[in-house]
């Protein structure tokens, strides 16, 4: 644990962990009692690492811990490993062990657990309000009698309960109120026969549950059976699965374009002011050209191009999350993971990777097998993210749907899209099998996934956390490495070798090879210096043809596509770009988060060159394959 993390925490006063099981609130207890807009999802294993903040009660300062959400404390995976660690340190005075009221006897297998560790602990029994809709009457008193701790009820969502928790917490703190001193010599009396304890703790928990608990409604859970029989059926949960994610696309689309062409057209607005500017104070034309013509004109059309669809896509996604479906689609997609050797939790992982690849290497800390852990780092790339959208939507349109804006040609754009999609879907699959079966080998370890209950989603938390949290913190990300990206693709289109520059004399160096892949050299290239940001790859492949010492774009599809055609683009040109786009090398901000996720350099090169030789090898075979049969 860093130690400025610890600092951090003692200046703020009495440091308080927030303990319980995925997908029971936890998180909402911690953002309503702080504060902070923390992301809440409604999937397991959406915390994966520690974030804190700070309360008010009573004039005193309450630093909470929010802790990775774990089912147990037992030391198999990063996240009971970490929950463990922070509740026994010397620096957590307290756990605050959030229960889902819903679920209570599962959950009350890590109370006793957090119990065996510490003596000052406040049971928070949260989503009260779903248990009275389901019939679920709990004894909040007997329980409390039970455990021999302060019991709280709540509903976080509606701020229900939080000032008596914080109130049994302050007391808690103060040692006003103890555990039972009965309870915690039975609990000490177990720590011994690790088997043994797991087994009892279970058992207690059971009969807690039995003597607290009154089902006025025995068919609480009827309607979500019956939408899992849908959603989670053979039949019908991959095609539903697929007609989502053709909606989602279809929605992104078609929104996206309009704040896109408006942002463009501002930014355009904006760099004419600049430039004048400039002029005005006699700044000197390499340096207007470096920070303008560079600099801003890279940042301009990285927001212009990645703000609009992640404002749209992110929020449907989070729709979908705190709807309770991701847990279903990691469901449908398990036995297809188990197969290939890996984990069923990657697809949760590759899910993230469709916002941001980076996002989805991070999120493989829910994945406790090492083995496992590599096989999603390495395969999560081919999933397109939200930068290489762009590249697909715009060639898809101009080369196989036409260049007219309606909702017909949106729908066969997002149907195609999400076509890609499948496809990079499947290559995961078989590059997962592959790796399990060479480098990684090793048997597929099994999991256990709650299917959380199916919730209404609260629309604007969603759009404000969905575009706070999420878009703008990738878009700031992908800012970063474009702006110094915009500078060194401005010297090498402006700084002259003879009579050509650096952009065009490597161009031509890596054309014949290009050739060889159905692409020339300028396609490439603009994929090379890409790797800060997948979204610059086509303003720069247009500078490029264009010959131009700064990155241009065109006002309309026809303009763009006339150019391309102008330059040898064929219907083969256009495949193979696509296939690129999926099959090529992780962005730099992914590659710099396998590193920090790895440890490894090795690790990290070989998540660069796996897409990478599969890039290179299929647009070559689709190459050979149609001018085998003469198709071009």
């Amino acid at each position: 644990m860093p130690d400025e993390f610890i600092l951090q925490n003692e200046k703020n006063g009495h440091v308080i962990s927030l303990a319980g099981n995925p997908n029971v609130g936890k998180s909402t207890v911690f953002n309503q009692l702080t504060g902070l807009k923390q992301h809440t999802g409604n999937w397991p294993g959406k915390t994966v690492g520690i974030a804190e903040g700070t309360s008010q009660y009573k004039n005193k300062y309450y630093c909470l811990v929010d802790l990775p959400g774990t089912y147990s404390l037992s030391s198999n995976s990063e996240e009971e490993e970490v929950a463990q660690d922070f509740i026994q340190s010397d620096l957590s005075e307290a756990t605050i062990c959030v229960c889902d009221a819903t679920s209570l006897e599962r959950n009350l297998n890590l109370v006793l657990q957090i119990m065996q560790l510490s003596d000052k602990v406040v049971v928070c029994v949260n989503l009260i309000d779903e248990a009275r809709k389901k019939g679920i009457e709990i004894n909040i008193e007997k329980l409390q009698s039970l455990l021999g701790v302060p019991v709280i009820a709540t509903a976080a969502r509606q701020n229900e309960g939080l000032d008596n928790l914080m109130s049994a917490l302050d007391k808690v703190v103060s040692e006003e109120l103890k555990m039972n001193p009965y309870m915690k010599k039975a609990l000490d009396g177990l720590k011994e026969n690790q088997e043994e304890n797991t087994k009892t703790l279970l058992d207690r928990a059971t009969a807690i549950v039995n003597d607290v608990i009154i089902f006025t409604n025995e068919d609480y859970n009827r309607r979500d059976r019956k939408l899992d029989k849908i959603l989670t059926q053979k039949l019908t949960g991959i095609p539903i699965m697929i007609l989502l994610l053709v909606v989602v696309f279809w929605l992104t689309i078609q929104g996206a374009n309009a704040p896109s062409n408006t942002l463009a057209s501002m930014f355009g607005t904006i760099g004419v002011y600049l430039n004048q500017f400039a002029a005005s104070i006699n700044m000197p034309e390499w340096l207007r050209g470096a920070l303008i013509d560079g600099i801003y004109n890279v940042l301009s059309t990285v927001i212009s191009v990645m703000l609009p669809p992640m404002a749209i896509f992110f929020p449907l996604f989070t729709l979908l999350e705190d709807f309770g479906y991701l847990p279903r689609v990691a469901f449908n997609l398990d036995k297809y993971f188990a197969n290939a050797g890996a984990c069923g939790k990657q697809a949760l992982t590759m899910c993230m990777g469709f916002g941001c690849n980076a996002a989805g290497v991070t999120g493989t800390r829910i994945i406790n097998s090492p083995r496992e852990k590599l096989i999603a780092i390495v395969t999560n790339n081919f999933v397109p993210c939200n930068g290489r959208f762009p590249i697909l939507i715009s060639i898809i349109t101009m080369f196989f749907v036409g260049s007219s804006v309606s909702l017909g040609s949106s729908l066969l754009s997002a149907i195609l899209l999400a076509g890609t999609v499948i496809l990079g879907i499947l290559t995961t699959f078989w590059i997962s099998q592959l790796l399990s079966k060479t480098i990684l080998k090793g048997v597929p370890s099994s999991f256990t996934l709650e299917m959380p209950p199916y919730r209404r989603p609260q629309i604007g938390s969603v759009i404000v956390r969905s575009i706070f949290d999420r878009a703008l913190f990738v878009l700031w990300r992908a800012m970063i490495v474009a702006a110094p990206a915009g500078l060194v693709i401005w010297i090498m289109a402006n700084v002259m070798i003879g009579d050509s520059s650096i952009l065009t004399w490597v161009t031509g160096a890596i054309d014949p090879f290009a050739r060889l892949m159905g692409l020339d050299g300028t396609i490439l290239m603009a994929f090379i210096l890409g790797l800060p940001a997948n979204e610059i790859v086509i303003p720069i492949m247009v500078m490029g043809y264009l010959s131009k010492s700064t990155l241009f774009e065109f006002d309309s599809l026809a303009q763009f596509k006339t150019l391309l055609l102008d330059n040898g683009w064929t219907w083969l040109t256009a495949v193979n770009t696509i296939l690129f786009t999926i099959y090529h090398w992780p962005c730099s901000t992914a590659l710099l988060t396998i590193y920090k996720e790895t440890k490894s350099a090795k690790w990290t090169w070989i998540s660069f060159l796996v897409p990478t030789i599969m890039g290179v090898g299929t647009t070559m075979v689709v190459t050979f394959l149609a001018h085998l049969f003469q198709l071009v």
